[in-house]
């Protein structure tokens, strides 16, 4: 999730200091990715850096308002305007995890599925019963907490999808028939080398 695009996108409304934004990202993200006040400073510098925003005006309070450039309007605009990339890799914990399981003599690959299983529906469970806590149950507040928690609840049954078909390809193969021993080769320095499909893929885009 880009906290960046998010905050510029919220100073596109208008001036807001720190803890202003802090407050606007969780109106409008329902409080589901709660942010602490020095990582909105710090994406602050770093945008003020790349003259996307500038300091403005100062209040009696002493707020700083943070207000947002031509520069910074245009990179707003280009975000709402592109898809979302997801990364061709992998770096889910789970994943990596079952990947490795399935690869190591002696481990119990199922017992982890069935754990994790455990896990997943139960917050699933608690994703179906989560209610809004706002004041205005129609507002636009609560659509925006609803998006997010939808998203969370399809992101949790997919998972248990996945966990179940995991079990049945490792089904296919009982006694950790495809375990790895450590190999004997000795690695070389660097980057391993791009296999042909890889290379192919990349040229095209």
């Amino acid at each position: 999730m880009s906290v960046r695009q998010s905050l510029l996108a919220i100073l596109d409304q208008g001036p807001c200091y720190g803890y202003q934004l802090r407050a606007e990202f969780d109106r409008r993200t329902g409080s589901t990715w709660p942010l602490n006040v020095g990582q909105i400073y710090n994406t602050l510098d770093r945008l003020e850096r790349d003259g996307l925003v500038e300091k403005g005006d100062v209040d009696e309070h002493g707020h700083v308002y943070w207000q947002i450039t031509d520069a910074g309007a245009a990179e707003v605009r280009d975000w709402l305007d592109s898809a979302v990339q997801r990364g061709q890799g992998t770096r889910d914990e789970l994943a990596i995890k079952l990947a490795v399981a399935a690869t190591l003599p002696g481990v119990d690959v199922s017992a982890i599925i069935q754990t994790q299983r455990r896990a997943s529906l139960a917050q699933l469970q608690e994703l179906n019963r989560a209610k809004y806590a706002g004041a205005n149950p129609d507002g636009p507040e609560e659509l925006a907490w609803a998006l997010v928690v939808d998203s969370m609840i399809f992101a949790a049954e997919a998972e248990v999808r996945w966990l179940d078909h995991s079990e049945q390809r490792l089904a296919l193969h009982p006694d950790h028939a495809m375990a790895l021993e450590l190999s004997t080769d000795k690695p070389k320095r660097g980057r391993p080398a791009k296999d042909a499909a890889s290379v192919a893929g990349g040229s095209a885009r």
